[in-house]
């Protein structure tokens, strides 16, 4: 039997050819097995709006706040459980007695703006976020974690907020869907905002466009 000593070379370039187009269609699986999109929620569906003032209609007049609004663009019922002032952890109070009066499929939860405002303790505030999201899925509900801007004087000077650390941190630790940039990107803009703090009837508009292409991207909104 003779070897030959120069294989051919287009046989090897047709070898490695197979070999790379092997490993992509393994990469491919494992990239769309990751990249898991939730069920739609059907119109009718029941939503909680987990907030402060930033999801209450603070300093604009009811139906234009962003619950309200993403309920009209979805055709699910949004429960606007938005209070001004609460803290994560008096959120976690109230939240066992809305989610048995409502039964939600959805909750958004949307706090830790006024703990950082107050300055408590971060690891307080991440272990209330953490909490909230466990009573909701062990409800029955899927859960979604709105992010805060972290309060930075560059930020409101420059028009340039960016969502508090912890925010990613308690999403991947949870297992659950971040939608980091909405509320800082309308927070970095004056004309959407009434004061420094809370955004007007044009932010909460912008809100409930962008929570909305959030959620699709998502899957839970169509």
């Amino acid at each position: 039997m003779k070897f030959s000593a120069n294989p051919d070379p287009m046989h090897e370039v047709t070898r490695i050819a197979r070999g790379l187009a092997a490993v992509c269609v393994v990469l491919l699986a494992f990239a769309c097995g990751g990249d898991k999109r939730e069920a739609a929620l059907p119109s009718g569906s029941k939503v909680l709006a987990l907030g402060d003032s930033l999801t209450a209609p603070h300093g604009v007049k009811p139906g234009e706040d962003w619950p309200t609004l993403l309920g009209q663009k979805t055709g699910w019922v949004v429960i606007n459980a938005g209070i001004s002032g609460n803290t994560s952890a008096q959120a976690l109070e109230r939240l066992p007695a809305l989610l048995d009066e409502h039964q939600p499929q959805l909750v958004l939860v949307s706090l830790g703006g006024n703990d950082m405002l107050r300055k408590l303790s971060q690891a307080q505030t991440v272990a209330n976020l953490g909490r909230m999201l466990d009573l909701a899925r062990a409800s029955g509900a899927k859960a979604v974690l709105l992010a805060t801007p972290k309060p930075s004087i560059a930020g409101a000077v420059f028009n340039s907020l960016s969502p508090a650390d912890f925010y990613a941190e308690v999403a991947k630790d949870k297992k659950v869907p971040l939608i980091a940039d909405a509320l800082p990107e309308v927070l970095s803009d004056t004309a959407l905002k009434g004061d420094q703090l809370h955004p007007n009837a044009a932010g909460h508009a912008l809100l409930g466009e962008k929570i909305h292409a959030d959620l699709k991207k998502i899957g839970f909104a169509r």
